[in-house]
């Protein structure tokens, strides 16, 4: 074995969620170091849908164009039964990246910034001292231990840093499974959650040819499986719910998928936290599991970067817990009982006429739609009863001395953001931020057409883009800025 390496975070897993932290701890100044035992990067496209709050987020890192001019689309549904996702946000609707391009983009983005990603490194061993997160892995080149003060756990539903950690799962285990297959070579109609007498079915085939199938027969069983399953039960499933022959295509890959139910009692464990699907296991419904590990990773990564700074801030890091803990048991739920709508027999027609009927009203397809694409997400707080505070900032135009901004444009650095909305640059509020300009930028703007922040002087903002304070007291902002980002910096 050789000798201990030292770094400041340890992210086992390098997937989509795992390599988005690297990015975020990299933008607020950490060193990190990613391991992953995949000696490649995933050429599976199985997660291929964003929502409009990860769009959102993906747009304040200036990584859209990275991803190409992917296809969208507003229509959505939940539990098979259709829903427009026309919400408040220029990314509304759903957009298509497959989760291999998605891998791509971030990874080149935090190597980019500086992260370490190491392949072929699987993760053996993990034990926190108090003072450290010691982590063994294994490589061709034998084994060595890093060192850090904190260890993310990224590494899915079937996480080994939750295994040798023993962290407590409780929830339920799947009861019904979807087979899911990437084929190539087959012509079958679309079918967008299809309910046959025998089950359910689900085509859609992509503009490069291939078509996706999904299915599940009522009544049957989720199994215990070792592996995933091979391409002949996918057709042989296929053929008792439809009646079409799958046997010509060439699988590109198969897996399959239960509604398994589970969420960490806690997301902290001393100096190690887990993230995405470590922390919470569900049915993969509409894209929600995806999209809840990314921004359960732009949620912790800041934070964290903050805690191995120099000045961190009293007791921030517990708020990740608190604040996504919540988040994902409200996803949990409402998966739960999409699972239910998608996978139950004829006993659930009835729910599901009377769920249509009620989403044909506009108020309670918008909330659904909401939830879904993560914008109904607020934080609690306790400075205040403001109904803006702990909600995402809006994607508003600012007004500054050196042009219009837009409010992803603010946040593109990764640093949290003071708006003097009525101030000028070096006025009071100006200040009050000076203290700070390692973490926070002070902006002197306006919005521009837009009278939601008219009647309060400052706006702090956090990086993640959620609203962290609102006043017009300067003792305000900078009670506000040492909760949220630490102890000023000393002046000299």
């Amino acid at each position: 074995m050789t000798m201990a390496e030292d770094t400041q975070v340890i992210i086992v897993g390098a997937g989509p969620v795992g390599l988005l932290l690297a990015g975020e701890l990299r933008l607020g100044g950490a060193r990190v170091v990613v391991v992953e035992s995949r000696v490649t990067p995933t050429t599976e496209s199985r997660a291929s849908t964003l929502h409009a709050r990860t769009m959102e987020l993906f747009d304040s890192r200036g990584l859209l164009a990275a991803l190409g001019d992917p296809p969208r689309d507003h229509r959505g549904h939940f539990g098979g039964i259709p829903l427009d996702l026309g919400q408040p946000s220029r990314h509304s609707g759903q957009w298509k990246v497959p989760q291999a391009r998605t891998e791509q983009v971030l990874q080149e983005w935090a190597v980019s910034l500086g992260a370490q990603v190491r392949r072929g490194a699987t993760l053996t061993g993990v034990h926190d001292d108090g003072a450290a997160v010691h982590a063994t892995i294994r490589t061709a080149r034998g084994r060595s231990v890093l060192r850090a003060p904190y260890l993310v756990a990224c590494d899915g539903e079937d996480s080994t840093v939750r295994r040798l950690t023993g962290a407590e799962f409780p929830g339920r285990p799947a009861h019904r499974e979807l087979l899911r297959a990437d084929v190539a070579g087959v012509e079958i109609p679309d079918r967008r959650f299809e309910r046959l007498a025998p089950g359910l079915a689900i085509a859609a085939r992509r503009p490069d040819g291939v078509t996706r199938v999904m299915v599940h027969e009522f009544g049957r069983p989720a199994g215990q499986r070792t592996g995933p399953p091979g391409f002949g039960e996918v057709v042989d499933a296929w053929k008792r719910v439809t009646g079409e022959d799958l046997s010509g295509g060439t699988p590109l890959w198969v897996n399959a998928f239960g509604d398994a139910n589970r969420q960490l009692r806690h997301y902290r464990h001393g100096r190690i936290l887990f993230a995405g699907d470590a922390a919470h296991q569900q049915m993969p419904a509409g894209g929600q599991a995806l999209n809840l590990g990314l921004q359960d990773a732009a949620n912790l990564g800041w934070k964290l970067a903050l805690e191995v700074g120099a000045r961190p801030p009293a007791g921030l890091l517990d708020s990740y817990h608190r604040e996504r803990h919540q988040v994902g048991a409200r996803v949990l739920a409402n998966i739960r009982a999409q699972a239910l709508l998608l996978l139950g027999d004829e006993e659930v027609d009835s729910v599901r006429v009377l769920l249509g009927e009620l989403l044909a009203e506009e108020g309670n397809r918008d909330r659904l739609a909401a939830m879904i694409s993560g914008l109904d997400v607020r934080y609690p707080q306790e400075d205040g009863d403001d109904p803006r505070l702990g909600r995402r900032m809006p994607e508003l135009t600012w007004q500054t001395p050196d042009g219009p901004v837009g409010t992803a444009a603010l946040l593109r650095a990764g640093r949290g953001v003071l708006l003097d909305r009525c101030g000028r640059p070096g006025g009071p509020m100006s200040r009050i931020g000076r203290p700070w300009a390692d973490r926070v930028d002070t902006v002197t703007a306006r919005p521009a057409g837009d009278a939601e922040f008219e009647d309060h002087t400052a706006v702090l903002i956090r990086p993640d883009g959620y609203v962290a304070w609102i006043g017009a007291d300067v003792h305000g902002a900078e009670e506000a800025l040492r909760r949220w980002f630490g102890a000023a910096t000393p002046e000299g």
